[in-house]
């Protein structure tokens, strides 16, 4: 039986410097200790600095520099660009890694103070105003901020029937519920600063939309002819009131021309009362042919003749008017 001998086989690592291993090792070391000291804080942005996990300072954006190798770590704060949390609905493409909602059907589905449902889907805008606060007060701050804004909403719209909320109370909820949730976010020490609350679509259930919009017409309606009846009004009283103006002063018109008229005669006879005083005949003849000179002028052509005239021609008529046969 034959036998082979095993074949052995030699390799021969290459063998580096002494030196050339050192300085490699230590550049590799060095880029490290630089990779992991230098960092950038982003516009619109503060870093939160840490060593060995506890506040250490705040910086500025722009290229700063930590101590190495996981002493200090940097925390970025997008604290000076204003943030938003939707409720009840999801916009696609969000950033606020806050933003995601495990139900927004859910979310949305409100009962208002005279137990009606109502569908709210609101928006709230708000900032990190202190940096500190807001990584070491509060577990899961921006969590914390989403249930707080909630509970607010729910509050607000369970005290107001669901005319109010559908309708007419739209602005008087945003600026309730707006004090309200930064209220709680000063009382629990979010180090956020809420800036405004923003109702979007507010409805009814499905159900119950068509009776909705019935209602919503006939409200329309009712405002659309009270301001028909007011614009009427507004058209009509003032015309009243210039036509009784018009009146008041014709009549204080004629007031004043009566009242002159009659002291005008009153004077003219006074004037005459004394003339009559010192020569009543002579007055009293006077006044007589005044007085026949006017009715006499009045009443046209007369012809007198003397009743004694007998076989009086008839006379053709000089001013050409028809003569009347009897």
């Amino acid at each position: 039986m034959n036998s082979q001998s095993p074949v052995v086989y030699n390799f021969h690592l290459p063998r580096f410097p002494a030196r050339l291993v050192a300085g490699v090792t230590i550049v590799i070391l060095l880029l490290i200790l630089i990779w992991t000291a230098c960092y950038t804080v982003q516009a619109e942005s503060e870093g939160v600095v840490l060593r060995f996990g506890k506040f250490l300072k705040t910086v500025e954006p722009g290229l700063h520099f930590k101590l190495p190798l996981g002493i200090d770590k940097v925390a970025v704060l997008p604290t000076r660009r204003q943030l938003k949390l939707e409720f009840g609905f999801v916009t696609p493409g969000y950033t606020n890694p806050d933003q995601p909602t495990k139900d927004a059907e859910e979310e949305r589905s409100m009962v208002t103070g005279d137990l009606n449902a109502a569908l709210v889907e609101w928006v709230v805008q708000y900032r990190i105003d202190d940096p500190k606060q807001y990584l070491f007060d509060v577990r899961n701050p921006g969590q914390t901020l989403r249930d707080l804004s909630e509970a607010a909403m729910r509050e607000v719209i369970g005290d107001r029937t669901v005319d109010e909320v559908i309708t007419i109370g739209r602005q008087d909820i945003e600026v309730s519920a707006l004090a309200r949730m930064q209220e709680l976010a000063k009382r629990y020490m979010l180090g956020v600063r809420v800036d405004q609350v923003q109702l979007k679509n507010v409805n009814p259930p499905a159900e119950v939309q068509a009776s909705f919009n019935e209602v919503n017409k006939a409200q329309q309606d009712r405002e659309n002819a009270i301001n028909i009846a007011n614009g009427d009004y507004n058209e009509a009283v003032p015309r009243a009131k210039g036509q009784a103006d018009q009146a008041i002063r014709a009549a204080e018109g004629y007031r004043f021309k009566r009242v002159n008229e009659a002291q005008g005669d009153v004077a003219s006879f006074n004037a005459m009362l004394e003339q009559y005083i010192k020569a009543p005949e002579i007055t009293r003849t006077r006044l007589y042919l005044e007085t026949m000179g006017d009715v006499l002028s009045a009443t046209g052509e007369k012809i007198i003749i003397d009743d004694s005239m007998r076989n009086l021609l008839p006379i053709l008529p000089l001013t050409g008017k028809p003569v009347e046969k009897k």
